[in-house]
């Protein structure tokens, strides 16, 4: 299973890097040709579930996925702390997982883990590499553009 860990840093607290990281329609409009169909009731907690689409007319695929860890931030007043989400993917064709974790940083802002371990179904594992490499570029974008000003 191809594994990506990013790492990324922001100078906005944690509170507001979890709210960009994990409002899963914006994910959507990060990958090309992707939307998000958000399946359950917000806000989002264990048990959500949302569906990234990908694809042209008929041609598509979905990323089917599953909140199954959910622990924000302290927001403020509280000091700043650590939050994590992981997600099970639950797709036909794609299969894994992913976590994205913010950090506070002592010096103020965030640093942002993000790791996906994923298996797309029918792609052999002789392509591993390329499909890791494809998906750290790909989640670097999305990261990089959620966390834009």
């Amino acid at each position: 299973m191809p594994a990506i860990r990013i790492i990324r840093r922001s100078p906005l607290p944690p509170a507001e890097v979890w709210r960009r990281l994990t409002d899963w329609e914006r994910h959507g409009a990060q990958v090309p040709l992707t939307r998000t169909i958000i399946e359950t009731e917000p806000p989002t907690h264990v048990g959500t579930r949302f569906t990234a689409r990908t694809g042209v007319g008929r041609v598509t695929f979905d990323d089917t996925m599953e909140v199954v860890l959910w622990q924000p931030p302290a927001a403020p007043p509280a000091a700043p702390s650590a939050g994590l989400v992981r997600l099970e993917k639950r797709g036909r064709a794609v299969t894994g997982r992913a976590e994205i974790e913010v950090r506070p940083l002592p010096s103020g802002g965030t640093e942002v883990h993000w790791r996906e371990d994923l298996r797309p179904r029918g792609v052999p594992r002789l392509l591993d590499p390329l499909t890791a490499a494809a998906g750290r570029l790909l989640f670097t974008r999305a990261l990089t553009r959620l966390l834009a000003p």
